[in-house]
């Protein structure tokens, strides 16, 4: 029997092209939202963005490091203290940038503070290597080689992000770290305040992101924090600003319980790779904060001809619609320049396939 399936990227969620994922240190939501030391973020950004209240750690999940493994796998691998990579390293396969690898989709990661020609297994600077997950994964990094090809091709100073936004070079996946002052971990001189310094680089660095094409071309940023802080609410919630030509924007907020899972299986369902990583199963997506997109089967022909209901489109906008039989090779079915929001598109299926996804790619 033919068992169809219509999907968005796999989901709910409208044809993102390029991520941007920040993620910051050490604070409660309530810490940040109305923050007279967070002015761009509560004056700036919120305004235009979509955001959530309820937006969590997983639960009891601390210190850092697992938390920042969880967004890459869904899991923590029982780890509860920030070891490095010499001490942690993993040799599983089973995690976000190997699957975005495999699906031909690339990736990349921006770490402030570190230098080019190495990959940063140690503290350098004031980067972190607690805070760049990628090094405790031995398919990245050779298994701890300094030197390893792939490992320096995939993470990269955070300088170069600004010329290859210039140059059209980021990836579709792109992970930045700013390092421990500029991510709110450390209180420096001369104001001792660590919103204000989160508050200070995001004013500068946001601007930069949202002028490339990266970003206009259906492009979206996450910005998040890794964990919640004691004594009031070790947990959260956590901020997840999201900004995206597609998202609702416009200061949109819910209620929805999430965690770092629903980030990662937001990641997953954007770029249409599977399985679903460790809880990113059980959790919610943040398709929510975005205009609702969907494609649906609105009718199967005694012919074999399928008829396709695409809504959340942005309209004037060139839309192909792609079947696939296993979500890694897509083909053109229809091409819509649709005037509005929603359209209709047909296409015949072979009859001797055991599933059939659809998607909608979106033209700039």
């Amino acid at each position: 029997m033919l068992v169809l399936a219509a999907a968005a990227e796999a989901g709910n969620l409208p044809p993102i092209q390029t991520v941007f994922v920040i993620v910051m240190e050490n604070h409660n939501w309530s810490d940040i939202q109305g923050s007279p030391s967070a002015s761009y973020i509560n004056g700036t950004l919120l305004p235009m963005a979509s955001y959530c209240e309820q937006y969590y750690n997983p639960p009891g999940m601390h210190p850092s490091l697992p938390n920042y493994l969880w967004l890459e796998t869904g899991t923590n691998f029982g780890i509860t203290v920030n070891n490095p990579p010499s001490m942690d390293h993993q040799s599983t396969t089973n995690h976000l940038v190997k699957l975005l690898a495999n699906a031909g989709i690339s990736w990349r990661a921006y770490q402030e503070d570190i230098a080019a020609g190495y990959v940063p297994l140690d503290d350098t600077n004031n980067y972190a290597v607690r805070h760049d997950p990628f090094a405790y994964f031995d398919d990245v990094t050779g298994t701890n080689d300094y030197s390893n090809p792939y490992g320096i091709a995939h993470i990269r100073p955070y300088t170069d992000l600004a010329a290859d936004l210039t140059n059209n070079n980021v990836a579709r996946y792109n992970f930045i770290t700013p390092n421990l002052i500029d991510d709110g971990h450390n209180a420096v001189a001369p104001d001792y305040d660590s919103i204000q310094q989160i508050d200070d680089w995001l004013a500068v660095q946001i601007p930069v992101i949202m002028q490339s094409s990266a970003y206009s071309n259906n492009g979206a940023i996450f910005i998040t924090w890794d964990e919640g802080v004691e004594p009031d609410a070790p947990d959260g919630p956590i901020g997840m600003i999201v900004l995206s030509p597609l998202a609702r924007g416009g200061g949109y907020t819910n209620n929805i319980y999430y965690t770092h899972s629903s980030c990662l299986r937001t990641m997953q369902e954007i770029f249409g790779v599977t399985p679903l990583l460790g809880d990113a199963a059980n959790a919610a997506d943040l398709s929510d904060l975005f205009n609702p997109f969907a494609v649906h089967i609105a009718s199967i022909n005694a012919n074999g001809t399928i008829q396709l209901l695409v809504t959340g489109a942005t309209a004037g906008k060139t839309n192909f619609v792609q079947t696939s039989t296993d979500l890694l090779h897509w083909q053109n079915v229809s091409t819509n320049l649709s005037p509005t929001t929603s359209f209709m598109a047909n296409e015949s299926c072979a009859s001797n396939v055991a599933a059939q996804f659809y998607r909608v790619e979106q033209l700039p």
